[in-house]
């Protein structure tokens, strides 16, 4: 009951939060209709479908659209560099859990039937390719929030130079660790195909909102390397995907933090020993977690961990791409980028 009050608590705070525009002159939200991303063409090519993006203020119950053929999974698809893609993250009977799901009662964002996906947005022609950024939407592990989140910033980052993912990864009944293979595996499609791509290896970084970063903090504590399903489910049959290692070497928590749901990790000791990337915070002043962002930046830093932070004054939870706050963490990302 606990943890369903404090879901409830999560997507009240993010959903209220849609709702308001940053106090930012340059980024502020005018009407309802923020913008319309052309971000799909469609080509024929396998895993590309045709899609005109838009995004409200109350879109965060919008589904990102799911893959149009069950075959067109991250092992049978070839990557695309040009063109975006929509490609299932795990073959039909063999994904990971250890939760039993069959039917919704009316609860639950997902059907039974759902598998988790990824959508590509490849940096256009004519810009430089700096590296490559997974993106996981908030939503209180109830919804994902793409068309206020993932969609846009990572829009954004593809204008920069950053071949962008949006990972569509298992909310409620799921729980946190079974998410986290489903990033991780999204994290070894990348790293498989980085000449595809034209990144290198060592340039993947993840970023989460709300309960994406929290989602994204589990696999960095818990589910990186070579750690695959058979970590939580011994039924699943392992593949040469999961012979490639799912580390990143950055990370972008926004409006988030590492730990559970509405509670950051203060655990110096864990997070110590967790090995963690370079991690950039952004957040607002005018979000109920202010405490917990700085507690858990507070931590990070005695345990070793390069930490940079980004405040948007009196700016609320859940203000996605605006704010002002991409330009600043594309420098750091270059840096980090850099050095590797």
């Amino acid at each position: 009951m606990k943890t369903k009050l404090t879901a409830l608590v999560m997507i009240s705070v993010f959903l209220n939060a849609c709702g308001n525009a940053p106090d930012s002159s340059e980024d502020q939200i005018e009407g309802d209709e923020v913008e319309v991303i052309k971000a799909i063409e469609d080509t024929g090519a396998p895993g590309v479908r045709e899609q005109d993006i838009t995004f409200t203020r109350n879109s965060p119950y919008e589904k990102n659209p799911e893959p149009e053929k069950a075959t067109d999974t991250v092992s049978t698809v070839e990557a695309d560099s040009k063109n975006s893609q929509r490609l299932y993250l795990w073959e039909e009977g063999n994904v990971p859990a250890q939760t039993s799901y069959t039917e919704n009662s009316g609860n639950y964002f997902d059907e039974p039937s759902f598998r988790p996906f990824l959508t590509s947005v490849p940096v256009p022609e004519g810009i430089e390719v700096k590296g490559a950024v997974l993106l996981l939407a908030g939503g209180g592990f109830s919804l994902r929030a793409n068309y206020t989140d993932t969609l846009p910033v990572a829009e954004e980052l593809s204008k920069l130079g950053y071949q962008s993912f949006v990972v569509d990864y298992r909310l409620r009944p799921y729980t946190q660790e079974e998410g986290a293979l489903d990033l991780g595996r999204a994290v070894r499609f990348v790293r498989e195909n980085v000449e595809v791509y034209g990144i290198d290896a060592k340039d993947i970084a993840v970023m989460g909102f709300s309960a994406g970063g929290i989602q994204a903090g589990e696999l960095l504590i818990n589910y990186d390397g070579l750690t695959n399903g058979t970590a939580l489910d011994s039924v699943y049959i392992p593949d040469e995907l999961d012979e490639i290692s799912a580390d990143a070497s950055a990370a972008g928590m926004i409006y988030s933090f590492y730990g559970r749901l509405s509670v950051a990790s203060k655990d110096i000791d864990k997070l110590s020993s967790s090995n963690l990337p370079p991690t950039y915070f952004v957040y607002g002043t005018g979000d109920p977690f202010v405490d917990e962002f700085e507690a858990n930046i507070a931590a990070l830093e005695q345990a070793g961990v390069a930490v940079r932070y980004q405040v948007l004054q009196d700016t609320p939870h859940g203000f996605g791409a605006k704010g002002g706050w991409i330009p600043q963490y594309d420098k750091w990302l270059t840096e980090i980028f850099a050095g590797n």
